[in-house]
């Protein structure tokens, strides 16, 4: 009798951040929340999306930041839920105090934290490596190469978690994050664990007496969850002896095995999915059947540093693999001795621009006619991209415009010196960290401008809500964080908002001053385009080339012909907002007609 076929596999496309949250919906989930970060952000919107379609009910938050995202997620997973929490690589920073208590706690059910790093780094302000900072939690990491291995990683990591007990932390790449690969999906676990908290203070509440013999079972975990590691499937290696072996993992793994394919080239390798707690009898083994093993990972020495033995180990630490950038293909060939490929066709790529209207761009232009000598303190969103209008001076991480010109008052205030200063902060930002910043600021009795510069939504990361939609008035939490003089503006006015920054100004320097605080209010011009247009062009015979507006406005939709050296607006791009009218010293740009409402 003839063996019948097994049912064809159902497969589905996805992006490497749908097949995260299609492998969390798997594992029975019921919780995940998220703080949204490039290249992290669609794990849960995807979330969001599939789960109404596959008829999954579950909960989702979009957190204040990546602390409360992965706070509700624990103590969730305490009450035994299966939860997640997703982020990018430097939002796990900001939750590290949790986790690093987490990993002594444990949880009752799974629970996966999921950091996406971006070596490049493509859209951060670090190319940290997750990796290492598992080791530093003593939180085992899982590190996919594909959509297909984040997909199965995502499930594996839940059970890895209950298993254990112990918070999982699943690290994709951008370039996982970002791929589209059809995944193969499975059943998805519909069973509804009840929320019950068993009260036990020893460990969800362990003091300092009580944390010492929890580091001993976290330490055991860890060597229970690498005894599981060494015989993974998550772990592959071809076993055959050779003078040259590899050893990588991640999204470098799969550029390793593209190269020996497409170089014809025949080197054993050790790939690594699970690099915490590092399989060390698996790789021991592997490097003995060696005469060199080289090892290949980005964005830094995660498994190479774990190695006890590195004699015959050449990687990032010994300098034979570069030691920041990413470890494109083309990198990857030329450290496997691949001839260099033909050069491509150079071309100039065009810097990152705010986009046509928007409300961060006029900001800029008004603080810089207001206040042209001031130091300007930024912050990390969209409005970054000021400092292409020399209107950014810092950008450290979230809510540090705040926190950095409270120290560039002290710092002034020092020597006697009354530099005027002002600290910019998106509104989103402003709810993740800045709150915090201000209270210190005015404890301090600092004195500066503080700009919030509100578009209404989370922009830069897709247009995620932020706690305004639940009526948590900025304004409100100003005045409640000491605040006393505050005004709201929409920078759209130009003329109006230049005088209100240098009153602003005089606020900081009176005797009873203190900080002014402005918020400038247009919502996002790429979501919800202006209602009111003024159509504009430019007058040939009166625009001189000067650029000024190139460098001051800084729109996409103004362009120089080379013919003629002058500037001309690119109606496809320009949305009508007419900004640019105030903003060329010549009065060239004008508008085309009277301003005209939509219906």
């Amino acid at each position: 009798m003839a063996t019948p076929s097994p049912a064809p596999v159902k497969k589905e496309g996805l992006l490497g951040n749908g097949a995260i949250a299609r492998g969390l919906i798997e594992a029975g989930c019921e919780v995940v929340t998220a703080y949204p970060g490039t290249p992290s952000t669609e794990i849960l919107e995807e979330v969001q999306r599939q789960a109404p379609a596959l008829g999954v009910d579950l909960t989702t938050e979009w957190s204040v930041n990546e602390k409360v995202a992965l706070d509700v997620a624990l103590a969730a997973a305490m009450c035994g839920k299966r939860s997640a929490v997703a982020m990018k690589q430097v939002g796990l920073n900001v939750a590290s105090d949790s986790l690093l208590s987490a990993a002594y706690t444990g949880t009752l059910a799974g629970l996966l934290v999921v950091a996406a790093d971006d070596p490049g780094p493509h859209s951060s302000q670090t190319e940290q490596d997750s990796r290492l900072f598992c080791l530093f939690a003593k939180v085992p990491c899982l590190d996919p190469a594909s959509p297909v291995e984040a997909h199965r990683m995502a499930k594996e990591g839940i059970e890895l978690s209950e298993r254990h007990r112990i918070p999982v932390l699943l690290r994709p790449t951008t370039r996982v994050c970002h791929a589209r690969q059809p995944v193969p999906v499975g059943a998805i676990d519909h069973a509804k664990r009840a929320a019950r908290f068993v009260k036990d203070p020893t460990r969800w509440a362990a003091t300092p007496r009580y944390r010492l013999p929890l580091h001993a079972e976290l330490n055991a975990k860890l060597e229970a969850i690498r005894a599981e590691f060494e015989v993974s499937p998550l772990n592959t290696e071809d076993t055959r002896p050779g003078p040259l072996g590899i050893i990588t993992g991640g999204v470098t793994a799969a550029a390793v095995a593209d190269v020996l394919r497409e170089e014809g080239l025949d080197i054993p390798v050790l790939r690594i999915g699970t690099p915490y707690p590092l399989p060390l009898k698996k790789v021991t083994a592997f490097i003995a059947r060696h005469e060199r093993v080289l090892v290949i990972e980005e964005p830094d020495a995660a498994i190479e540093m774990q190695i006890p033995d590195r004699r015959k180990v050449q990687g990032r630490l010994t300098g034979h693999v570069p030691g920041h950038g990413e470890l494109t293909p083309e990198v990857v060939a030329k450290l496997l001795g691949a001839p260099d490929p033909p050069p491509l066709p150079k071309s100039e790529p065009l810097p990152p621009r705010l986009c046509p209207g928007c409300g961060h761009r006029s900001v800029f232009y008004e603080l810089r006619l207001a206040l042209p000598q001031a130091i300007f303190s930024g912050d990390i969103g969209c409005y970054t991209l000021g400092t292409n209008q020399k209107a950014i001076d810092t950008c450290l991480d979230m809510g540090a415009s705040i926190t950095m010109a409270t120290g560039f008052w002290h710092a002034h205030k020092r020597d006697g010196k009354d530099v005027p200063i002002v600290a910019i902060i998106g509104d989103s930002t402003f709810y993740h960290s800045g709150i915090t910043g201000l209270v210190n600021a005015v404890a301090a009795g600092a004195r500066f401008i503080l700009v919030i510069s509100d578009n209404a939504i989370v922009a830069m990361t897709g247009a995620q809500p932020t706690p305004a939609e639940a009526g948590i008035s900025i304004e409100a939490l100003c005045r409640a964080a000491g605040g006393k003089w505050l005004r709201v503006i929409d920078p759209y006015g130009v003329d109006q908002a230049i005088g209100l920054f240098k009153e602003a100004r005089k606020y900081t320097q009176a005797p009873d001053g203190g900080i002014a605080v402005v918020i400038a209010q247009k919502p996002c011009a790429l979501h919800s385009p202006p209602e009111t247009k003024i159509p504009v062009d430019v007058d040939a015979g009166l625009c001189d080339g000067c650029d000024f507006c190139l460098k001051f406005c800084e729109c996409p939709a103004l362009v120089k012909e080379k013919s003629t050296g002058k500037v001309v607006i690119d109606h496809v791009r320009c949305i009508d907002c007419g900004q640019c009218v105030h903003m060329c010293p010549a009065d060239a740009i004008l508008p085309l007609k009277k301003e005209a409402v939509l219906p």
